[in-house]
């Protein structure tokens, strides 16, 4: 999946804070939860809007974008 599939940013939900396609839930929340040591099953057992397929892409999508940028030439 990439983002615009997973991801809506729109001025009129939540003023414009990333959330899960589909939901009001904020994708930085995801991140939260798991700082916090709470595990991804916990996340969408408490946000039931977001399948545990859109968390895990999520995940991806960030591990990708901060392996690509660690190999982008200097």
């Amino acid at each position: 999946m990439n983002m615009s599939e997973l991801i809506t940013v729109d001025p009129d939900i939540l003023g414009g804070t990333p959330v899960f396609k589909g939901t009001r839930v904020p994708v930085k929340t995801l991140f939260e939860y798991l700082e916090d040591s709470l595990s991804l099953d916990y996340f969408v057992e408490t946000f039931p809007s977001v399948t545990r397929q859109q968390a895990a892409a999520v995940l991806e999508l960030g591990l990708h974008q901060i392996e690509g940028g660690l190999h982008a030439p200097a």
